[in-house]
């Protein structure tokens, strides 16, 4: 628990700072680029995504979970990587002119090929970012996260600057891949083979298979909006259900991939222990909520001056849809860490049933509610999302005997912290004058939503106060570190 404990503040510290930099970037890009242009990059990134899963093939996951992990395993895992990626690149080269066609979006072609150009790069650190999270090396990861945004950021800035379109964000990716790749070759955990081989490629294939099902509904269904959307209405429209979405998701972009990180590697170890992963998924999902869900609904109070201050006007379209989004993500969030414990218990497919189910319902509920305006179409992606949550719930109870009575009631702190924060944001939208700018009204809101939300957390004993204080801590002592003399 305490590598675990320090890996998860490294990697926040990691991953929000990156993060904040790309968060920068994407403000930066939404005055640089048109919303079409950073459309057809959305629509090609969900091939992308979907590709992704088929790429990896469960590797990453079976490297981290694997009780008894051999040289022998790990080198049937690198060549079990190498083979799916090649082949995938191949793929998505060749298919890149039907997509474009099929969307009637000639510039999805070169933007796909690019992309297919770094599938031939990747695995050279996909084994090596396994091994080292199966070890908590948040430290050494940290070092890969920061050289690889940096080299993505400026190679997005300038190429958009230079007037490349969309196609400077497919260029930045692959400069990302290849800063990482070269970066990983050191860091790489001492005696891990180099060499492929397929002698253990049976059980590698074997949990891939099982996780496969899983990651690809999950790819699939994270692909249906963009997909759906992009039939059904424009690149515009996706370009601007992508900025919805982005504002959304700013919470994610702080937190990084904290929230999930060693998730797998830790509850699988509890899981061999014979212990209950009942307390552990409890505690997991009262501190993202405490955080998460506050974070979520000032998003929807504020979201007209969130995208109006940070993007400018020619976003303001996406607003509507926040409303919905921020629902819909909340109620994941209820359930975030159940497809980890069902991959740590060795039964990864079970989490695409609730996934498929979300899938056919937005399907329906996409095509049936559409108008030909984004807010329908958000509704749409919420109510499908509300309609998986039983079907998640009854998981939850039937492998971990973990009820939902029992989530919520332990999440009712979180709850009343979000409504308190709430509370104090719509009295501040009231409060500050309209007539001042977007970015002045949300800065002088910022520390009194900061010291509202930290006093509910007091008033409420939640217990994201004691990482608080223990994360601030930490800060300090670093600080002190950096600057003895202050």
């Amino acid at each position: 628990m305490a590598d675990l404990r320090r890996s998860l503040v490294i990697n926040f510290f990691s991953s929000s700072g990156a993060a904040l930099l790309q968060f920068v970037v994407s403000v930066m890009l939404a005055r640089m680029l048109s919303p079409s242009e950073i459309g057809v990059f959305s629509m090609t990134v969900v091939f992308v995504n979907l590709a992704h899963v088929f790429r990896d093939f469960g590797v990453s996951t079976y490297l981290q979970r694997e009780p008894n992990l051999t040289p022998d395993k790990i080198r049937s895992a690198t060549g079990v990587v190498f083979s799916t990626s090649w082949l995938i690149a191949f793929g998505m080269f060749l298919s890149s002119a039907w997509i474009g066609r099929m969307f009637n979006e000639p510039e999805i072609v070169p933007v796909m090929r690019v992309l297919a150009i770094g599938f031939l790069l990747i695995p050279f650190g996909t084994v090596t970012n396994a091994l080292l999270t199966r070890e908590f090396a948040a430290d050494k990861q940290a070092i890969v996260t920061a050289v690889g945004t940096i080299s993505f950021c400026i190679s997005c800035l300038v190429l958009a600057k230079l007037g490349f379109g969309s196609m400077s964000l497919a260029y930045a990716n692959l400069v990302n891949i290849i800063t990482c790749a070269i970066a990983y070759i050191p860091l790489r955990p001492k005696n891990t083979p180099w060499a492929p081989s397929f002698r253990h490629w049976r059980g590698v294939a074997h949990f891939g298979l099982g996780s496969l099902l899983s990651s690809s509904a999950v790819a699939i269904n994270n692909a249906i909006p963009d997909i759906l959307l992009g039939k059904l209405g424009s690149a515009r429209l996706v370009g601007l259900l992508s900025r919805a979405n982005s504002t959304v998701t700013i919470f994610t972009y702080v937190a990084g991939s904290t929230v999930s990180y060693g998730a797998v590697s830790y509850l699988a170890q509890a899981h061999y222990n014979g212990t209950s992963l009942v307390p552990t998924l409890s505690r997991a999902t009262i501190l993202l909520t405490g955080i998460g869900w506050p974070a979520l609904a000032l998003t929807c109070l504020l979201g007209h001056d969130i995208v109006l201050g940070l993007y400018g006007a020619q976003w303001v379209e996406c607003v509507p849809a926040i409303l919905p989004l921020t629902l819909a993500a909340a109620v994941t969030m209820l359930f975030h860490y159940i497809p980890a414990a069902v991959t740590a218990i060795g039964r990864p497919y079970l989490s695409a049933v609730p996934v498929l189910v979300t899938l056919l319902t937005r399907i329906a509920f996409g095509v049936a509610l559409f108008d030909g305006g984004l807010a329908g179409f958000a509704w749409a992606l919420c109510w499908a999302t509300i309609a998986s949550a039983p079907v998640i719930a009854m998981q939850q109870h039937r492998y971990f005997d973990f009820t939902i009575v029992s989530l919520l009631r332990a999440t009712i702190p979180s709850m009343v912290v979000t409504i308190g924060t709430g509370a104090v944001g719509v009295l501040l939208n009231l409060l500050i004058p309209d007539s001042l700018p977007s970015l002045v009204r949300l800065l002088a809101m910022l520390p009194v939503l900061a010291l509202v939300w930290y006093m509910m957390l007091r008033a409420t004993r939640h217990e994201l106060l004691e990482e608080v204080h223990r994360l601030a801590a930490t800060a300090r002592l670093q600080l002190g570190r950096l600057l003895p003399n202050v």
